[in-house]
């Protein structure tokens, strides 16, 4: 009698464990998944070398236009985090999460609680928001895998400091720019943040509503506002083409044309991080404009 009390005792051990261990992350990195290479990079500086980051959406193409593919699926289906943008960029993903059927993924919706404007989805492109961004996504991390939590917190901490420090090196390198001169003409409107941010107006977009080209009647009013407003540039995009921006400073007298980065990272080392993007694509702006 007393053995078939023990045995018993064992098997409720045994199920006990087992059932500790059903509900436990797998050992290793955490697996973040980030919608965009430019929120990877970001996951990344919130999560320093203790996590395995990867993004959905390659480098050089839009997440406006991206299709998930079964490897994008598998991702998910994978990992611990999801980082995403929110406020309608990525219309692809919900989805993409159902099809991926991983009931402990945690999802990180960076924009919430944030000003959204006008629908604009950009907030990343400012460095303020950035900075709100790493924090939500490091209080992810430290619910996801507490025995990490240190190293998320030192890591998010560090990253932190990166970005205020490029929030104030932007700002000197715009206040150079004449203030009759801080005038552009951009592709979309992924500019609107960083703009306000730092004095820049945006008198226009090429395309306002993502994947519709535009009308001759607006391109028309684009080169208007451009003689009128004495605009010093128009900025295309790397991920688009340029035949349009270009069309646009030849009828507007002859204007320059600029590439910036917005909604991917480049391949160049460059621009290879969302610091290194940032950075870019203000240089890119100062020499066109000043």
């Amino acid at each position: 009698m007393p053995s078939l009390r023990w045995a018993a005792a064992l098997v409720s051990l045994l199920l006990a464990a087992c059932t500790h261990t059903s509900t436990q992350r797998p050992p290793g990195p955490l697996r973040i998944v980030a919608t965009t290479s430019t929120l990877a990079s970001i996951a990344r500086g919130a999560a320093g070398a203790a996590a395995d980051v990867r993004s959905l959406v390659p480098v050089g193409v839009s997440p406006e236009d991206f299709q998930p593919s079964p490897d994008a699926i598998a991702a998910l289906r994978n990992a611990d985090v999801l980082v995403e943008n929110g406020a309608g960029l990525e219309g692809w993903l919900e989805a993409t999460i159902r099809n991926a059927g991983n009931p402990h993924l945690r999802v990180v919706t960076c924009t919430a609680g944030l000003p959204v404007r006008d629908g604009n989805p950009h907030l990343w492109m400012d460095p303020v928001y950035a900075r709100a961004y790493v924090a939500k996504i490091r209080d992810a991390l430290v619910a996801a895998d507490a025995v990490q939590a240190p190293g998320y917190r030192a890591a998010a901490s560090a990253y932190d400091a990166q970005l205020a420090a490029l929030t104030a090196r932007t700002a000197r390198k715009i206040a150079t720019i004449p203030a009759g001169r801080r005038t552009m003409i951009v592709f979309h409107n992924a500019f609107d943040y960083y703009a306000r941010r730092f004095g820049l107006q945006i008198v226009g977009a090429i395309e306002p509503t993502p994947g519709a080209e535009p009308n001759p009647a607006h391109i028309a009013e684009l080169v208007g506002l451009a003689r009128n407003r004495h605009v010093g540039a128009v900025f295309a995009e790397h991920e688009y083409s340029d035949k349009l921006a270009r069309s646009l400073a030849q009828s507007a007298g002859g204007l320059k044309v600029a590439f910036l980065y917005d909604d991917s990272l480049g391949s160049e080392p460059a621009v290879s991080t969302y610091v290194g993007m940032i950075d870019v694509d203000t240089d890119t702006i100062v020499s066109a404009l000043r």
